[in-house]
């Protein structure tokens, strides 16, 4: 199975608040918090248990004048920045 075929899985629900077209997230766990801006924004807002990763890049393939090839690296690296924060995993 190809990375883009993973499914996602939210592993922790996060205090997500919009300010100025970001969103700050809030770990109150760890006391971490998170700035999201730009097409993470997008990412973070398609994010559900179960979605691929190729979904996701589908969908902002339709937002974005961007390749698929530079699309999916970016979902890729976003959301294995997220599995590395313990926020979501894959499978």
């Amino acid at each position: 199975m190809s990375e883009l075929e993973k499914k996602i899985k939210i592993e922790k629900h996060l205090d997500v608040t919009e300010l100025d077209g970001e969103k700050v997230m809030i770990d109150f766990e760890t006391g971490k918090y998170f700035i999201i801006k730009g097409s993470g924004n997008d990412i973070w807002d398609n994010l559900s248990d179960g979605i691929t990763i190729s979904d996701i890049v589908e969908t902002l393939l339709k937002i974005y004048d961007v390749d698929k090839d530079t699309c999916s690296q970016s979902v890729l690296a976003f959301i294995k920045k997220m599995e590395e924060y313990k926020f979501v995993s894959l499978y």
